[in-house]
């Protein structure tokens, strides 16, 4: 089946992009971790994989991915009226949900300083796009000129691509496998200390004599009664001739909990959420303020990401002049229903809004 056969339902013509600099059908929309480090000027930056494997990054990527299931809406900027507008923007790529999609997209965003997708199709009578596919930013290069301020070429997998059939989110920052590459691995180190300890919670030991000179088939026998001992996690038998040491380090001692607990803060506060979003002893979340807590997720944490998207969104490749892609958080931030009626009979009684309004608002229509 041709991919333009995934497109029966528009009526538009389409013109398939011609893939001459990178075969277009082999991209795959999802990512592959390389696994390795990368270094960028001088700053030492951890892999995908790594800040993965620290559940304070894990959990901030899935909170700031929701944004990916909120709905977008396109508007006209001079009447604010909702307009019409192509798939591609809620569903870019057609093989895919478009929530997948815009979840990687922001995953990309949140550790690496761009996202990227390729040009899969355009609309044959306004040029338009149509249909586009994440590349992964490890498969991008960036070639720049001399002083490193203006970019020149991009390369897929190491092939040169059309510029015009590459768009490029451009974040604001340089990702967090940058900005905080050096916490990431902290805390990752301090993953596999914990994970060392939970694997082998007996301290390692040794049996030192008392000062009697033991045969050497005794130490043996006592040596092969500890082992078997420790490994099955059951009860050894010493007499007054030989005493027990332990040796190694001591969780406790070594204040390994203090430690994940201040690289958890530090990393969210790189991956700008507050600390009670990713550590629930530190949560103050309640029925009353949940609502102001999303709020200040959506000011602090979201905004960022929703503006790069709105706005490359919003070019003419993509929506007419005049109009606006923007998300939609009336229900990410609806309040609760106690709260929406007091505010539903405020506006009915000064005449803003009548109660078949109200009825749609609340999807009440029957």
């Amino acid at each position: 089946m041709a991919f333009s056969d995934l497109f029966t339902r528009k009526a538009e013509p389409a013109v398939t992009v011609e893939a001459a600099q990178v075969d277009a059908a082999a991209i795959a929309p999802y990512y592959t971790e390389v696994g390795n480090l990368f270094l960028f000027g001088g700053i030492v930056t951890a892999s995908r994989a790594e800040a993965m494997s620290v559940p304070t990054c894990a959990r901030a990527l899935g909170i700031i991915q929701t944004i990916g299931s909120l709905p977008m809406h396109t508007r006209n900027e001079a009447t604010g009226e909702k307009v019409s507008q192509p798939r591609v923007i809620n569903q870019p790529d057609p093989r895919i949900p478009g929530t997948t999609f815009w979840a990687w997209i922001i995953s990309d965003l949140f550790f690496f300083p761009n996202a990227y997708a390729y040009v899969m199709e355009r609309y044959a009578d306004t040029g338009k796009i149509r249909a586009m596919e994440r590349i992964a930013p490890e498969r991008v290069t960036i070639q720049t000129t001399g002083m490193g301020f203006e970019i020149q070429s991009y390369q897929i997998d190491g092939a040169f691509v059309d510029p015009s059939n590459l768009v490029v989110f451009q974040g604001t920052q340089e990702g967090l496998l940058s900005r905080a590459g050096r916490t990431i691995r902290a805390a990752a180190a301090l993953e596999r200390a914990a994970m060392n300890f939970a694997n082998e919670p007996i301290p390692q030991m040794i049996l030192k004599s008392n000062g009697t000179s033991l045969p050497a088939d005794r130490i043996s026998k006592l040596l092969t009664s500890w082992r078997t001992a420790r490994a099955n996690k059951s009860t050894a038998f010493l007499n007054a001739d030989v005493s027990l040491e332990t040796i190694g380090y001591d969780p406790k001692n070594l204040q390994l909990n203090e430690a994940r607990n201040y690289v958890s803060l530090e990393l969210a506060r790189a991956c700008g959420l507050p600390a009670y979003f990713t550590d629930s002893q530190q949560s103050s979340f309640t029925y009353s303020n949940a609502l102001d807590k999303r709020r200040d997720l959506v000011d602090f944490a979201f905004r960022n990401y929703m503006s790069i998207i709105e706005q490359r969104l919003s070019f003419a490749d993509f929506t007419p002049a005049g109009n606006k892609v923007s998300f939609d958080l009336d229900d990410f931030l609806r309040g609760n229903p106690y709260e929406r009626a007091q505010v539903y009979e405020i506006l009915n009684r000064i005449g803003a809004m009548s109660v078949d309004e109200i009825r749609e608002e609340e999807d009440m229509l029957l």
